[in-house]
């Protein structure tokens, strides 16, 4: 069987297990709220268009939306364990392999970087900056970081030491980053010279660190967790076998939950806790909680403002979700002395004592807007906290009733 057969059958493979969730993710209503969202920053944008507040720092704004998009990448590259040993003979020839992964990878990413620039686009055309780029300039400026941001990024995965590959990531961040900030307040031609003296300098510094030919270990752990958050996305509307996830070692938060009794009533609870802080869901509700507090923030005390306040409590309460599938099919009970019944209560409780505390952080960026309605600010808080114990309650409900049936 040649090399990028063996990909496409095992690429059909694992979507032929995700397509029959795909159901029940627009019965849960998900589709609806959307596209009524969808609707509703139509009107604002347009709104907002119309009247755009003079001094209004559009650059800073494009930087902040199409910075990340253009520097994150991935590969799903669908390398199975067994690999090392069955596919090691071919290691020369993983090239043809790996070459729709590279090339994927690229071409979706670039896709919704585009739709980003799309929508920014009318505020940057309308924006007092001294320095405006043709939109064709930026579609081709944003596709050459996507590639050297890529280019950068497969290099990484081949670097031998944990340490050497954190460091050429931040590396990399910086560079794309500066890049894409030139071409927002310089002109093209400053924009070109600086472009083509950063990007040889870090191709050139990527040949310096020591690499594998095929970084199978990375490629293996890199395979488990773009599964696993394709699992765990449909996790929020129907129960789907658990994926191996990426375990992240946060020494500085090592030290929490270690206040939680040593006994077989908190043993389940101190395995929750532990595995929240080192999983990917609680980088996944941080990056949440941050970006609901910047879009917060901005609103301020109005309507808008605390529509956008609640539905961010929502989203963040969906993913808490995911706490229920942890360790659902480990054999957790034969390690740890967990009491029948306390799975649920746990997660109950971890999950609601998390978005309570989301749902009063999220809240403080309009304490400090400017104007507004001190009515609305109060009541949003009032309904946000309303909103937490509500989802609670349903989760009590739902659970329950599941577990019973």
């Amino acid at each position: 069987m040649k090399l990028r057969e063996l990909r496409s059958r095992r690429k059909s493979s694992f979507w032929s297990k995700v397509l029959p969730y795909l159901p029940y993710v627009f019965q849960s209503g998900v589709a609806v709220l959307f596209l009524l969202l969808l609707i509703a920053f139509s009107a604002w944008y347009t709104t907002f268009l119309q009247n755009m507040p003079a001094g209004l720092p559009v650059q800073w704004i494009m930087l902040i939306l199409l910075g990340p998009l253009t520097v994150y990448s991935s590969f799903r590259t669908y390398v199975q364990p067994a690999d090392v040993v069955f596919l090691l003979p071919q290691e020369t020839g993983m090239k043809e392999y790996f070459k729709p992964a590279f090339r994927s990878g690229i071409i979706y990413k670039l896709i919704g970087l585009y739709i980003v620039l799309m929508i920014l686009w009318p505020m940057y055309i309308r924006s007092e900056a001294e320095v405006k780029h043709p939109l064709w300039v930026v579609l081709l400026v944003l596709l050459f970081l996507k590639l050297l941001s890529a280019y950068g990024a497969w290099q990484e995965l081949r670097i031998s030491t944990a340490r050497a590959r954190t460091g050429y990531r931040l590396l990399r961040w910086s560079f794309i980053l500066l890049l894409l900030a030139a071409w927002l307040w310089q002109p093209a031609w400053k924009s070109v010279l600086f472009m083509l003296l950063v990007g040889i300098n870090y191709i050139l510094a990527l040949r310096f660190p020591m690499k594998h030919a095929v970084p199978w270990e990375n490629l293996i752990a890199a395979e488990k967790s773009g599964a696993a958050r394709v699992m765990l996305l449909l996790g929020w509307f129907v129960d789907v076998p658990a994926e191996g996830q990426k375990v992240s070692h946060r020494r500085w938060l090592s030290k929490l939950g270690n206040g939680i009794s040593w006994s077989r009533e908190g043993a389940y609870r101190f395995l929750l806790a532990k595995t929240f802080l080192r999983g990917e869901l609680l980088g996944i509700v941080v990056r949440l909680t941050l970006l609901g507090m910047l879009v917060v923030g901005w609103n301020g005390k109005n309507w808008l403002g605390a529509v956008l306040y609640l539905f961010f409590i929502f989203l963040a309460g969906t993913q808490l979700t995911a706490l229920r599938h942890v360790h659902g099919d480990t054999p957790a009970d034969a390690y740890y002395p967990i009491p029948a019944g306390s799975r649920q209560k746990e997660v109950v409780a971890l999950a609601s004592r998390v978005l309570l505390a989301i749902t009063v952080l999220m809240w403080v960026p309009m304490i400090f807007a400017p104007g507004g309605n001190l009515t609305i600010l109060i009541g949003s808080l009032v309904v946000g906290v309303g909103l937490a114990f509500g989802m609670k309650s349903s989760w009590n409900r739902k659970w329950k009733e599941e577990e019973e049936d």
